[in-house]
């Protein structure tokens, strides 16, 4: 099964990877059916079907969306995601390259049982609007 850095590091490559697909059932498969992401502070996003929507909003603003892994640590069943966001606004056109990281608490099956995202929404906002 390959030791645990192994797996936390192809776990973070491939949520990238799942991420960069289009495909927000890829996404939304990473976590527990019971999953949730709360980003920046906003509202919790609970199960699958939540998450599948959010992710599908990112698609229809970004449809050529890839986000990397830029780094990944963890404590325990306790990791952080820090990734990098690319792509051009559907509406503007505007290249967007944002930064942030997602704080996770894993399931004893490498699952997401929660996600704190973080990212800065007004830097995020600031080149969708070309400034």
């Amino acid at each position: 099964m390959g030791s645990v850095t192994d797996r936390l590091n192809n776990l973070a490559r491939d949520y990238a990877v799942a991420w960069s697909s289009g495909d927000p059932d890829a996404v939304a498969a990473f976590f527990a059916e019971d999953g949730q992401i709360i980003i920046n502070r906003g509202d919790v996003l609970k199960g699958r079907a939540a998450i599948v929507e959010m992710a599908s909003g990112f698609y229809a603003e970004f449809p050529d969306l890839e986000v990397r892994c830029d780094m990944m640590r963890w404590a325990g069943n306790h990791a952080i995601f820090v990734w990098t966001l690319e792509g051009h606004h559907a509406q503007t056109g505007n290249h967007v390259v944002t930064r942030g990281w997602e704080e996770w608490d894993l399931t004893e099956d490498g699952k997401v049982q929660s996600s704190l995202g973080w990212f800065d929404a007004e830097d995020y906002q600031r080149q969708i609007d070309g400034g």
